[in-house]
């Protein structure tokens, strides 16, 4: 067993401990930015409304604490990285940070800072999640189970995640999860699945079904063999697939890290040879301040923080950041059916009574016997009755058939409403209809029949409803340019291919479990595309995580499907995803224009400092320049998405 799947099993109390240990460097982090940010601004405003007025010693010392504040911190970074003998970003700031300090120039020391540690606090932040979705998929599988011994009484057991066996016997009750893989030997009912399967009606179980772990039994009591527990069974490998594609995962490195190694002995070079050919320090410091890469360290964060913000406006909860230049290139989505492009909640479609019955009373009928359970097919009927004014009463006797449906008597006459080979077998004739049954089972709608004193009143079709804006995403998706938009689900497959058709989508993988969807997944990568999966459930967590980029339906979704992902929306408005690739072109676009403008300003600066032609004033001057032209180039990026938010409200 890994380290992480002995720490999953650990009381509640220590993981939360754990997390908050894990937070707590972020949240320091984050405190000294603002505090440090504070003191410098401070100065800078009082030096610019207040220059008569505040003496100029203390101005200077707030600005010097706040910048010592600022880079204290990533003078340490630098140093850890030096003694592990790595060069990355943070050297290179320590030694900007060291030229702005001996010119004494705490502002341009503290405005480098304070970006820099704004960064590594979004880093940091961001690489938390795979941990605690795997925590999530294992507080579905209860802990404690009902063994049954072999005279048939049931005995406790405390850990079912090492205590079960294959072969043992279980009872599980309504309304209670199953501790293990295994098929039913005795019982009937019908399970909510979803979790594994993503199917938006629940299954029927009866005697030789398979049953899942984690999974919800709804209706009967049942008796169950184990076949397979732990690690090994379907919601353990959901847990391993999250953990395996998580660690699959390698982050990308910003274009400036690559030529660190380079740059910083370039700059100490020509430094050494002005030293050497003019004898003059002004000119060193006045190279090494203009070499201070300012406008190039905050470069690419803040156009990410103007895009995170644009984006957190509109419900675009943006977890890891790297993730926004991936989303300019994605070239592919793969969308989850159940809760994703449909709405996840079962409505009526369609009323089909026999001739003489009318509507009304039909789904009185079968609102008034449904009116004790609580499946979801009833409580659709009991939706439409409520929004139509549709009298119902009070069944007299009731009785539910697991997996066939229900019986009632109420006002003197006997009722049946349910599947309709149960019907059939109780003497119904169903011949009138069995054309337009056929009909509304091949358009991917769950049938229900409706029966009073022996003969058919007709039957009722119920289907998952498709969001309205599902199709806009879809078109909208496609006029950027996403070459293949595709869909999974655990459903059957006309299912399937009805919503797909209503939606546009063409490409279609019906029936999957949640191994198949990650296995998807991995196909079309294997195609060179860059891969962007979007999910609500359980079911989509492997997938989510083996995409390059993960979409979550935050709002509604699942703990384990938003932490595997890397953005969630907040609102589910699908419209969210073509925003967001778009916004990512126009972020790529202004960190190209972001480096080049950073990057000129050091070379011509530089060049023109050798010459002796830029004093080191002139180069803090020139610094605050470029900076300030970074800073509103990405600054546009704040608005986008304005539009959309009018046109909501």
């Amino acid at each position: 067993m890994s380290e992480v799947q002995a720490n999953i099993q650990k009381e509640q109390t220590p993981k939360n401990a754990k997390s908050a240990n894990a937070m707590r460097p972020e949240i320091i982090r984050l405190g000294i930015a603002l505090l440090g940010g504070i003191l410098v601004l401070n100065a800078y405003l009082a030096k610019v409304l207040f220059p008569n007025a505040v003496d100029p010693v203390a101005r200077e010392f707030s600005s010097f604490i706040g910048a010592l504040m600022l880079s204290l911190p990533i003078f340490w970074e630098a140093v850890c990285d030096l003694l592990k003998g790595k060069v990355h970003m943070n050297e290179l700031v320590g030694l900007a940070l060291l030229a702005a300090f001996a010119m004494g120039d705490y502002s341009t020391a503290g405005a480098v800072a304070f970006f820099m540690l704004i960064t590594i606090t979004i880093e940091k932040r961001t690489a938390i999640g795979a941990e605690a979705a795997i925590e999530a998929v294992v507080r579905l599988t209860p802990r404690q189970a009902r063994r049954l011994k072999n005279n048939g009484t049931e005995e406790e057991v405390v850990d079912a995640f090492n205590d079960l066996k294959a072969g043992d016997v279980c009872r599980v009750r309504p309304g209670e999860n199953f501790p293990a893989d295994g098929v039913i030997v005795k019982g009937t009912s019908t399970v909510n699945q979803a979790t594994i399967t993503g199917e938006s009606l629940p299954a029927d179980k009866s005697e030789g079904s398979e049953v899942y772990a984690g999974t919800q039994n709804l209706t009967g009591l049942v008796d169950f063999k184990v076949t397979r527990i732990g690690k090994d069974t379907t919601l353990g490998k959901v847990r391993n697939l999250i953990a395996d594609a998580e660690r699959s995962k390698t982050p990308i490195m910003r274009m400036i890290d690559n030529y660190v190694g380079y740059y910083t002995p370039t700059i100490l070079m020509i430094a050494a040879l002005a030293w050497f050919i003019t004898e003059k320090i002004d000119r060193v410091i006045a190279v090494l301040v203009m070499s201070v890469p300012a406008a190039l360290v905050i470069a690419t964060p803040s156009a990410v923080i103007a895009a995170i913000a644009a984006a957190s406006r509109l419900g675009i909860l943006i977890k890891d950041v790297s993730h926004i230049e991936l989303a300019a290139k994605i070239k592919a989505i793969i969308f989850d059916k159940t809760g994703t492009l449909t709405e996840g909640k079962l409505k009526v479609a369609t009323l089909v009574p026999v001739e003489g019955v009318e509507l009304s009373d039909l789904l009185s009928v079968a609102t008034s016997a449904e009116h004790h359970s609580n499946h979801p097919t009833a409580e659709a009927m009991k939706a439409l009755a409520s929004e139509a004014g549709v009298q119902c009463v009070t069944p007299d006797s009731y009785e539910e058939v697991a997996g066939r449906g229900v019986k009632a008597v109420f006002n003197g006459r006997s009722v049946m409403v349910g599947r309709a080979a149960w019907l059939e077998s109780a003497g119904i004739n169903l011949d009138d209809v069995k054309d337009s049954l056929s009909d509304g089972e091949s358009q991917g709608m769950s049938v229900v029949c409706v029966a009073r004193d022996g003969k058919l009143m007709g039957w009722i079709g119920l289907s998952d409803a498709i969001r309205k804006i599902s199709e806009e995403a879809i078109s909208m998706l496609k006029e950027l340019g996403v070459s293949q938009c595709c869909m999974v689900t655990g459903d059957n497959e006309r299912v399937a291919q009805a919503v797909a058709a209503k939606i546009g989508i063409t490409e279609v993988k019906s029936g999957c479990l949640p191994e198949e969807k990650e296995a998807y997944v991995h196909e079309l990568k294997k195609k060179g595309l860059l891969v962007a999966v979007v999910g609500d459930g359980v079911n989509d967590a492997p997938a989510l995580a083996a995409g390059d980029m993960g979409v979550a339906m935050g709002a509604f979704g699942s703990d384990i499907a938003v932490q595997s992902a890397s953005v969630a929306l907040m609102n589910n408005d699908l419209r969210r995803i073509p925003f967001l690739i778009g916004l990512a072109r126009k972020t790529r676009v202004l960190m190209n224009q972001n480096l080049a403008i950073g990057l000129g300003f050091i070379v011509v600066g530089v060049y023109f400092a050798t010459l002796g032609h830029i004093t080191p004033i002139g180069a803090a001057l020139l610094h605050s320049v470029s900076s300030l032209f970074v800073i509103f180039n990405s600054a546009r990026l704040v608005r986008s998405g304005e539009s959309m938010q009018q046109v909501e409200e």
